[in-house]
């Protein structure tokens, strides 16, 4: 039978611990101190990045990129790898992470559609001398710019991650840079006519800038297309679930998020960059037509008698289950003591393959047209 572990934990909780109270209070409540880093780990909300190593051409092949690169792209910290430039994300790179994210990739691609709407129009070869250019932004596993290589043939697209792409087959009309998107973007500036960006902020310092530069990354006309969740739990109502770090109980996956949210913000990540990647492009003076787009999505298998649902919310759990392994190194990174992370990993698990806590996970859309003047 599953059920609920609980491990001993090495700080005391307050009986008297409000809910309501803000997690900067935790310091008073135990008798150690958590979201400090352990001192053989730094967590610092600058990169380590050298700005000598990035990518400022392609290399000529990707065995050569993977071959030269990813040795010191790479370390490993608490059992995975991690990258080795950026102290901001501080998400998993390795093969485990990319197989997460290739199927993550293809349940969005069944949720969202391939392209927003506009995005034939704007890839369309209308513009004598113009070749159309795609750039992804933390391409991840590569999946949508793959995709937008492999449908767009005559384009000339650019991956962008703080490690190389592992794609053997790799199509001619696409290559993988290597690079920290919180350098700047400048020496892409109007070079592309679609620019994609999905599930990044938790590696971003600032995100509103971030999307000031794409606007001058892209040729007039351009497209951006902008994805984020907001590290948030929601229930069967679409009402958030808001808890703390205060305590350990259930609902254990919100508990997890709680946890994760002050570890990203501790890095210096845009924990709150999808509540206003909407108003930033609607009101954004060099963008126009923005369409934004909320996506609900079941983090189990449920609500029964709907297969579509189902089955996405079967995906979804496998995701989430396999993104808590994920954020082992974020957590432990922050200082969270182990005892801690693996009992909210275990029970975030349980709670998500019993479907005893039917949530939504909330994926926030906006793609919007580069203004012509």
């Amino acid at each position: 039978m599953l059920g609920f572990m609980s491990y001993p934990v090495p700080f005391s909780y307050s009986a008297n611990v409000d809910s309501d109270n803000d997690d900067s209070d935790i310091a008073s409540v135990t008798s150690v101190p958590i979201f400090t880093p352990p001192p053989s780990v730094g967590a610092s909300s600058h990169t380590s990045y050298d700005v000598s190593m990035r990518s400022g051409s392609p290399a000529p092949s990707v065995f050569s990129v993977t071959s030269s690169i990813r040795a010191q792209a790479v370390k490993h910290e608490f059992g995975r790898g991690i990258n080795n430039y950026s102290e901001v994300y501080r998400l998993p790179a390795d093969e485990e992470e990319l197989d997460r994210l290739e199927k993550q990739h293809q349940m969005f691609k069944e949720l969202m559609g391939n392209y927003p709407p506009p995005m034939f129009e704007v890839m369309a070869n209308d513009v004598p001398g113009e070749t159309k250019a795609c750039l992804d932004l933390g391409c991840g596993s590569g999946g949508w710019i793959l995709d937008t290589s492999r449908d767009f043939p005559l384009s000339q697209n650019v991956a962008v991650d703080l490690v190389p792409m592992q794609n053997l087959a790799m199509p001619p009309n696409c290559r993988s840079e290597v690079d920290d998107i919180n350098l700047g973007l400048e020496h892409f500036y109007g070079d592309f006519n679609v620019v994609h960006a999905q599930l990044i902020a938790s590696g971003i310092r600032d995100f509103h800038n971030l999307i000031n530069q794409i606007s001058r990354v892209l040729r007039p006309g351009g497209l951006i297309i902008l994805i984020e969740w907001d590290f948030h739990s929601y229930d069967i109502d679409r009402q958030r679930i808001t808890v703390g770090t205060h305590e350990l109980k259930g609902p254990w996956w919100p508990r997890w998020l709680a946890f994760a949210q002050i570890a990203i913000r501790n890095s210096g990540g845009s924990v709150e960059a999808a509540e206003n990647i909407g108003p930033w492009v609607t009101n954004h003076p060099a963008f126009e037509d923005a369409v934004y787009d909320d996506f609900w999505v079941p983090t189990c298998h449920w609500p029964v008698g709907d297969d579509f649902q189902m089955r996405l919310g079967a995906t979804m759990r496998d995701d989430i289950c396999a993104f808590l392994k994920s954020g082992r190194p974020l957590l432990l990174g922050s200082g969270v003591p182990e005892a801690i992370v693996d009992e909210l990993e275990y029970n975030a698990t349980m709670e998500l393959k019993t479907a005893c806590s039917p949530q939504y996970i909330r994926l926030q859309r906006i793609y919007a047209r580069k203004r012509h003047s």
